[in-house]
């Protein structure tokens, strides 16, 4: 779910959930302030994207950049997935994401206030094997994404790599190496996921 810099209050602040699908806190609900810049995740959506990374997620190191409400991150810690790193540029959107946590119960996460394109640029030997990428639509984010991360230390060998984009936008190219795993639609959603080298 991607976050952009948050509105000025208006002083009737709308309050969103998201639902967590699926293992120790399935059905529990995740709560956040709604805003322009925050797009979650539809539920059919994450539903078949977990369904895809199921076999890999036990014991994972899990990346989730431009957080968002942290959906992504705390379904794959629910489903057991060993840690969660969230990196999110606003505050205020980890604050809310902190609560969720603390809410749940979960120790396994690492909150990160920065651009994420410039934090994985600044980052090293982190072995990660499933990353989600969610980011703002347009402005070609996800590609510079995904070079950064395929020239970066970052990734366990044969890493897991979600992407979610705009559904007119072109698909990103492909790193040398990468492998086109699963992609699907839905709405105005393109959902794709990626196979790093080994």
């Amino acid at each position: 779910m991607a976050a952009r810099k948050p509105a000025p209050a208006t002083g009737h602040a709308s309050r969103s959930q998201v639902r967590i699908i699926g293992g120790s806190w399935r059905g529990r609900r995740i709560e956040f302030q709604a805003g322009p810049g925050l797009r979650p995740t539809p539920d059919r959506v994450r539903e078949t994207l977990f369904n895809w990374l199921q076999p890999r997620l036990a014991g994972s190191r899990c990346l989730d950049l431009f957080c968002g409400s942290g959906a992504l991150a705390i379904e794959a810690l629910s489903r057991g997935a060993a840690s969660a790193t969230l990196v999110d540029v606003s505050p205020t959107v980890l604050r809310e994401v902190r609560h969720n946590l603390e809410r749940l119960g979960a120790s396994a996460a690492e909150l990160v206030a920065a651009d994420a394109v410039a934090w994985i640029g600044a980052m090293r030997d982190r072995g990660y094997d499933i990353v989600f990428i969610d980011p703002p639509f347009g402005g070609g984010t996800a590609q510079r994404c995904l070079q950064l991360l395929a020239s970066s230390t970052l990734l366990a060998p044969g890493a897991r790599v979600y992407l979610e984009c705009g559904v007119a936008e072109t698909a990103p190219g492909l790193p040398p190496g990468w492998l086109l795993h699963r992609e699907k639609f839905a709405g105005q959603v393109a959902y794709r996921l990626y196979l790093a080298p080994d």
